[in-house]
């Protein structure tokens, strides 16, 4: 990594997502650092907005490599995040080349070349992250050449970051059909014989990010190199790292405005604790108080009166609590 602790990495904005920005602290440095050492993927556990998907984008921004993602869902199957395979979409041009009636000779002659399994095909995360070429190949022959975007500066020359996020949604069947693929770098697409494998000198970062909603196979757990991500315990080390987050994030914030919302964001999440409330308010919504006052609010004592009123609606969050 070339980032120091304490960096902060700008990440624009997804989507119709706030600004993001992330700052690096030694053990995300170091966790990094020994998973491409070790050429290993690694796992980021830690409560939710804590930050462990925002870590894979500023890992790649940092290395200046290519980024590609995959989010989990109770649906997802382990091919998933190789390859697609669009059965309804080559049924389709079946159909389509019936109805045309073209003549027996030109069916028989080209419609195995044209139905064939491969230009249906259309590469997922792992396919782009071990091998960039081979991916955007496979995308223009099955009529899908659009690249996954990147961030300025970010090229897959470098290597690649991909993300899997949320594995924990998925059945076990998903971290164990992944097994060999991430343990061999390489995976065979259906319908084909030549495998994809990691390629260039640069082996692919791959970050895999858990909730813990459902455990995960003791063999996939083996196979990762693990970074617990946990906010301080004690209140005053919370308030300075809430605080510091935020000031990278609006860096003309007033100081009192930032430990205020620090501390209405620790006096709830004792709360919870204590009645065993999860998910616990954390970083991502101090972050959003402090986004909603400094929008809403035009001076600074306006924004300091405004923080009681709108940190009901962003830190209350659960039945038992009362806006």
């Amino acid at each position: 990594m070339k980032s120091v602790a304490g960096a902060s990495v700008p990440l624009g904005r997804p989507k119709a997502a706030p600004e993001q920005v992330h700052v690096f602290d030694q053990k995300e440095i170091d966790a990094i650092d020994a998973a491409l050492a070790a050429r290993r993927p690694l796992l980021v556990r830690g409560e939710p907005g804590i930050g462990k998907s925002q870590l894979a984008r500023a890992a790649a921004v940092d290395l200046k490599r290519a980024y590609v993602q995959h989010v989990v869902d109770s649906r997802t199957e382990s091919r998933d995040l190789l390859w697609h395979f669009d059965a309804v979409a080559r049924l389709a041009d079946a159909q389509l080349k019936g109805a045309l009636r073209e003549s027996k000779i030109k069916r028989r002659s080209h419609l195995h070349q044209e139905l064939t399994v491969e230009n249906y095909l259309h590469p997922r995360a792992l396919w782009w992250a071990f091998d960039w070429e081979s991916a955007r190949k496979q995308a223009i022959k099955a009529r899908r050449p659009d690249e996954p975007p990147q961030l300025p500066g970010c090229d897959p020359k470098n290597g690649c970051v991909v993300l899997i996020d949320e594995i924990d949604k998925a059945e076990t069947d998903v971290p164990n059909g992944l097994l060999g693929a991430l343990g061999d770098g390489r995976f065979t697409p259906q319908g084909s014989t030549e495998p994809v494998m990691a390629m260039g000198e640069e082996p692919p970062l791959v970050i895999i990010t858990t909730n813990e909603e459902r455990a995960l196979p003791d063999a996939f757990l083996r196979r990762c190199l693990v970074l617990h991500l946990r906010l301080p315990d004690r209140d005053n080390e919370l308030i300075d790292h809430l605080v510091r987050r935020a000031k990278a994030h609006f860096d003309d914030a007033d100081a009192d405005l930032l430990r205020k919302a620090a501390e209405l964001l620790i006096q709830d999440r004792r709360k919870a604790e204590q009645e065993r409330w999860l998910p616990l308010p954390g970083q991502a919504e101090y972050l959003d108080l402090v986004r909603a006052v400094l929008d809403l609010g035009a001076d600074p004592e306006g924004r300091i009166a405004l923080l009681d009123k709108v940190s009901r609606y962003v830190l209350k969050k659960h039945p038992g609590t009362t806006a």
